[in-house]
């Protein structure tokens, strides 16, 4: 069986990698993870995902630093975003929804069925 799509995932947790690792291929998605900010950003350029779950907080290159990377250039700004992070005030998805406009936002924790049910459905959209 053929993998229905590429994700990549930035966080700096790598026990959350694991987990979201788990997740994704088990549900038949190739999965690429990494803790650094910055090589993320290298890994979107050189491997074009076909979408990026993306953590906030990272010590090297802030998950809204690399979000407005992929916003900027036209290789990679059509390529969906979901953002996974522990800020989980309402103002915090209010921004990201609205304002910074990413494609979806799940705060941590989160259940599995409902990070595939956002990547499927992003997917599927980008498929339309």
């Amino acid at each position: 069986m053929s993998a229905k799509g590429h994700i990549l995932y930035i966080e700096d947790d790598s026990e959350m990698i694991t987990l979201v690792r788990l997740i994704m291929e088990r549900n038949g998605y190739r999965f690429t993870g990494t803790t650094s900010g910055q090589e993320g950003w290298e890994l979107i350029q050189s491997e074009h995902p076909d979408l990026v779950l993306l953590d906030l907080m990272m010590p090297d290159v802030d998950g809204w630093q690399v979000y407005q990377n992929i916003r900027s250039h036209p290789q990679t700004r059509d390529i969906p975003v979901v953002i996974i992070t522990a800020k989980a005030q309402d103002i915090d998805k209010v921004l990201g929804l609205h304002v910074a406009q990413v494609d979806d936002y799940i705060t941590k924790p989160f259940r599995p069925e409902d990070l595939v049910a956002s990547v499927e459905k992003l997917l599927n959209r980008q498929a339309d």
